[in-house]
């Protein structure tokens, strides 16, 4: 069986989770459901990165220790993510036992290769980023993510030999053996490349919250190389843990979904570990932008940080999936606005694909008390069919995800259209009943269609759609034969009404 492999970043849990957790989420539970339901062995990976200076700090003004702080923030984000109905595979932690022994046995391994050494070091660094920023990346003296001003350390640290590695990832990258999406960040790292490449500091001398360096336990590991490691131990790909099957075979990881400003960590710093540790490194990366709302940057001074609660309680879940999906394209920066997402709720889902359901199976009641016996599909029809599934198709190969639903959109937008065309009440009020089946029958084979494309987006609406055709069984079969075969059918000529999908938004 093939497989796929994809992962979230892990999220720093000195918050709850936000819109822009949302989104990275939601991008990789659509793909993971696509490929699932395509047959593949498919492991989704999510979780939360737990160690570092700022989670203490957040744990001590909150008057708990940094586990139990942790516990109550990891509490928000699996609920957070059953109420959007993620699907993951795992939720991994970085306090999990055997992901803190799979920290200690990679460091081990790069220890033995030579590419770690102590060193002292002087630097400013950022407790909000968790990482030492260069002079020249400051702003006015300040972080240009956090505008804070970074503080000045100096200790001795344990350093990982990166600049060894600048060659031969520069050539895994150049190569496309090591993917990354869009361009233009695949672009920026390979400049940032030809440029010098220092060492980094991989431990914390004075940190105690956080996993011992194993051949110094006076230390503790910086945060970001235990994140990373987390790839890793959410498969337990070294087989640390006995509860768990080995499922070492989903590496190397097909895509690792991220925001840009990550992918420095993700692209080069990640590479060179797996390098020197001698293990395979993942295929693909993904490295989205970011998203003002309404227009403003997303900051709780501002007041305007969206909660997934917030999207659910006005949109639902399905709505909220797709919407949130297709706020803007996946590779640039872009806005969110609850205003444009109403207004697009109104116009593509009750309008357009909700209106097309309602008129269809009230005209199959009407006409036919919910029983037809389907025409074959029209050859106009199963072209649009066919052209909307190719439109699909290269959209999640090439990553475009948020033109997924346009690509279903095109197609019921057809079928209203078609409605209008044909004028079925006109054809039933002169008694061509061939006519006004062979009618409805097209458009029964729309609806489907589209049902069955929107399932890794809207799971809840397609099941509802299909349970309208008594087929719920076969709802994985037929989405494996549309997109593979191109062919719809429709099994049963007995239909259930079905209730408004969606109620129009004021």
């Amino acid at each position: 069986m093939k497989k796929f492999y994809l992962t979230t970043p892990i999220y720093y849990v000195n918050d709850e989770p936000h819109i822009g957790h949302t989104y990275t989420t939601i991008l990789a539970d659509v793909l993971a459901r696509y490929y699932k339901l395509l047959g593949y062995d498919t492991f989704f990976l999510t979780g939360t990165d737990e160690h570092g200076a700022k989670i203490y700090e957040a744990a001590l003004k909150n008057n708990m220790d940094p586990k139990s702080f942790c516990d109550t923030i990891v509490d928000k984000f699996k609920s957070a993510w059953q109420s959007l109905e993620i699907n993951y595979s795992r939720f991994i932690r970085t306090t999990d036992e055997h992901h803190e022994k799979t920290v200690q046995l990679i460091l081990k391994k790069i220890y033995e290769q030579g590419d770690i050494y102590k060193a002292n070091y002087e630097g400013l660094y950022c407790i909000q980023c968790e990482r030492y920023i260069p002079d020249d990346e400051l702003v006015d003296g300040l972080c240009p993510d956090h505008n804070i001003k970074p503080i000045l350390q100096r200790e001795e640290n344990y350093f990982f030999k990166l600049s060894k590695y600048k060659e031969v990832v520069y050539n895994k990258i150049l190569s496309g053996e090591l993917e990354i999406f869009p361009e233009t960040r695949r672009n920026e790292i390979l400049g940032k490349l030809q440029l010098k490449l220092e060492d980094i500091s991989i431990s914390r001398k004075h940190l105690k919250w956080g996993i011992p360096v194993p051949f110094d336990q006076q230390q503790t590991v910086y945060v970001w190389i235990d994140a990373l490691v987390n790839y890793l131990s959410g498969i337990d790909f070294f087989n640390i843990s006995l509860e768990t099957l080995d499922m070492k075979h989903f590496w190397p990881c097909d895509l690792h979904i991220i925001g840009k400003d990550i992918l420095w960590f993700h692209a080069v710093i990640w590479p060179a570990m797996l390098l020197s540790a001698g293990v395979e490194l993942p295929r693909k990366i993904l490295a989205h932008g970011f998203f003002t709302v309404e227009g403003k940057k997303m900051s709780k001074t501002l007041g305007n940080v969206i909660r997934p609660k917030e999207l659910l309680e006005i949109f639902g879940v399905d709505a909220t999936r797709l919407l949130v999906l297709s706020s803007f394209p996946v590779g640039s920066d872009g806005n969110f606005s609850i205003i444009e997402s109403k207004e697009k709720y109104n116009k593509e889902l009750a309008d357009n694909f909700g209106n097309l359901v309602s008129r269809t199976f009230a005209m199959l009641s009407k006409y036919f008390n919910n029983e037809i016996v389907p025409t074959e599909c029209s050859s106009e029809m199963k072209h649009t069919i066919y052209e909307a599934v190719n439109s699909y198709k290269s959209f999640f190969a090439e990553l475009s995800l948020d033109k997924i639903p346009d690509a279903i959109f095109s197609l019921t937008s057809y079928a209203n259209k078609y409605v209008q065309m044909k004028s079925p009440w006109i054809v039933a009020k002169e008694k061509r009943k061939d006519e006004l089946i062979s009618i409805l029958s097209d458009l029964l084979y729309c609806i489907k269609a589209s049902a069955l494309l929107f399932y890794p987006i809207m799971p809840n609406v397609t099941k509802k759609i299909v349970e309208s055709f008594n087929e719920t069984e076969y709802t994985e079969f037929d989405y494996k034969k549309l997109l593979e075969e191109k062919t719809i059918t429709i099994r049963n000529h007995k239909f259930k009404p079905v209730d408004i999908l969606f109620k129009k938004l004021k």
